[in-house]
């Protein structure tokens, strides 16, 4: 099966003469072009190559007074003026006319997700930028004083000027976090632009800058009464906007998310709209009874497929190979499942409810690390003269309960935020020395992972803890997972996909929110679940946050083709110099009784090697 794929592609500064420059990018482009629906278009200005591919509505170029632009995504204009233009001239005259008249500050006028270039030839100067929350992705590379970028990596990697190799920390951090943490990429010399972030490339020189930042000013002042009303407003808004008079579903796994997207899909359509939802025969992971909640509730078409484990041996290897960095979320499967059946049934699209927790204070870890916090508001010389010393001093504390819950507790509050949030990291509970090859390891800095959440952490432009771990979750959780996960796995089932929750102006109206209409008190979502009180079910208001979940560590004891290929990926894995053959032989000793704990790890070690088989 071949990945859809779809965004833009090109280099710029070149020194090929016309004709070899445009064979290479028609080579470029026909990578991502593996969608007979999709339309490639390519442009050739002085020293500037450049390609779009995708559905004709998405996807724009132009050439005009020596600058070629290329844009491809679903975009809306912020501005009226520029949002006929873009109906009358089309997007990429639209966005030319824009950067002319505003330079960079224009991509703050865009809104939605997309990939763009606009290189200037007189000045040789070029500019490079994605949307503002991440759905967009744009790889690129400095080689032989050419800017050589692309949607996807490998791309990248097929202009004859970059060179093909792994980087270890990639591989550190990709095992730390699940995925590769941008703006590194797996692949040594190439990195990605990050959420809201531009490149101007000009004679040689690079310049990196956000256009956009969140910013949570915490300025909204209206009666809670008002400010429910104003979310019903927005909400219902933005999944108009995403249902675009297209034939749309919705994912619907019965949780808050899906379902209030679902609910409102249901609204506006007036008539019984498709849902999607995955089951799992498995104790603990099947939320498919809060799912039919949600459908009963709202009247739709329900879709249910109970996944099983043939499914996941038969999804393992094309999942590998649809991304181009190795990605360990294993609910890529069900999300693969879910898309690929929407299209079957003859959907354009599907929407999503990817966004609510990190803008609303949704993710029960937002109240742990509040109750963690409240023992840091103690007086240093009371915790550290009396409280302490009582209770990591008390005889026999670690067989006595309580005692023992008030030293963990204690224990992981004195570790700062970020920090505490990687507590229960396999990485962070073992030694290092015992897990990795020791020549892997001198080749890595084992602290970069924690260095990378600090850094983001630090940067929030807020002194609230609650935003902080916001602004954090909307880059690693969000851009650098969740939305990985789901475009791609869109993309290989061919189908589009929206976030009405990252619509432009959920962002804006969640951002000036105080803190207190996100996590009031213990109670998470506190505006969110008041406002939707009279829409979604009480059983889904209040039920624990679950979602897509694979029982992965339990059916491996079970079905031996997926216990087959898990381990050996992972023997595979252990020959590649990276994690010792003993490290191995530990987690195929131990997962039968810590199915879920080793399960994770087994996934991550095995979607390595499947990803690292699939490239060769």
């Amino acid at each position: 099966m071949v990945t859809k794929m779809s965004g833009i592609c090109g280099w710029s500064n070149s020194q090929l003469e016309l004709e070899a420059g445009f064979l290479i990018l028609k080579r470029m482009s026909s990578k991502l072009l593996l969608n007979p629906q999709h339309s490639m278009k390519t442009e050739v200005a002085k020293n500037c190559y450049l390609a779009t591919v995708g559905l004709p509505q998405y996807s724009d170029i132009c050439l005009k007074d020596n600058f070629i632009v290329a844009i491809q995504g679903t975009v809306r204009w912020l501005d009226d003026e520029l949002s006929k233009m873009s109906v009358d001239k089309g997007l990429a005259n639209t966005v030319l006319h824009a950067y002319i008249r505003n330079g960079s500050a224009f991509l703050n006028k865009l809104s939605g997700g997309f990939a763009l270039c606009i290189s200037e030839a007189t000045s040789q100067r070029t500019l490079i930028a994605i949307d503002k929350i991440g759905i967009g992705t744009l790889f690129f590379t400095l080689a032989q004083k050419q800017l050589i970028f692309a949607s996807d990596a490998r791309v990248v990697l097929s202009h004859p000027c970059t060179n093909y190799e792994i980087s270890s920390q990639s591989v550190f951090d990709y095992l730390y976090f699940h995925m590769v943490p941008s703006p590194r990429s797996i692949f040594v010399g190439i990195e990605k632009l990050l959420p809201g972030e531009y490149l101007l490339f000009e004679k040689d020189k690079v310049i990196r800058d956000f256009y956009w930042q969140p910013t949570y000013s915490e300025s909204l002042t209206a009666d809670i009464t008002e400010l429910e009303h104003e979310f019903i407003e927005i909400l219902e808004s933005t999944v108009r906007r995403a249902a675009n008079n297209t034939n749309t579903g919705a994912f619907l796994s019965g949780g808050t998310d899906s379902s209030t997207i679902s609910g409102m899909l249901r609204k506006i359509k007036d008539y019984p709209v498709d849902t999607y939802s995955i089951g799992f025969e498995a104790e603990g992971f099947d939320e498919t009874e809060f799912a039919r909640i949600a459908a009963s509730h709202f009247n739709t078409k329900p879709h249910e497929y109970y996944l099983k484990p043939q499914d996941v041996v038969d999804a393992i290897p094309i999942i590998a190979r649809a991304y181009d960095e190795p990605f360990g979320n294993a609910s890529a499967v069900p999300a693969y499942y879910c898309a690929k059946h929407a299209k079957t049934d003859g959907l354009f699209a599907i929407l999503a409810g990817d966004g609510g927790d990190e803008i609303f204070g949704g993710n029960e870890r937002y109240a742990k690390q509040k109750i963690f916090e409240l023992y840091l508001q103690i007086p240093e010389l009371v915790r550290n003269a009396i409280i302490e010393p009582t209770v990591f001093n008390f005889p026999y504390g670690d067989k006595i309960w309580p005692i023992a819950k008030t030293k963990s507790y204690i224990s992981q509050a004195k570790i700062p935020l970020p920090d505490r949030l990687e507590t229960y990291n396999l990485l962070n509970r073992m030694p290092l020395v015992d897990i990795f090859e020791s020549d892997f390891l001198a080749e890595i800095n084992i602290n970069e992972p924690t260095e990378f959440l600090r850094r983001t952490y630090n940067s929030a432009p807020t002194d609230s803890t609650l935003n902080k771990m916001l602004f954090l979750d909307l880059k690693f959780t969000l851009a650098d997972n969740d939305l990985r996960k789901v475009n791609r796995m869109c993309e290989l089932a061919n189908i589009d996909v929206r976030y009405p929750f990252l619509d432009e102006d959920f962002i804006q109206f969640s951002s000036k929110l105080p803190v207190s209409m996100k996590i009031h008190g213990y109670k998470l979502r506190y505006l969110f679940k008041r406002a939707l009180r009279d829409f979604l079910p009480a059983e889904i208001l209040y039920k624990q946050k679950h979602g897509f979940g694979l029982p992965f560590g339990i059916w491996m004891n079970t079905y031996k083709p997926l216990g087959d290929i898990a381990f050996e990926s992972i023997l595979a894995l252990s020959k590649r110099g990276i994690v010792k053959p003993t490290f191995i032989d530990l987690i195929q000793r131990d997962y039968k009784q810590y199915p879920g704990y080793y399960g994770v790890m087994i996934w991550v070690l095995m979607m390595l090697e499947q990803w690292l088989q699939s490239i060769v």
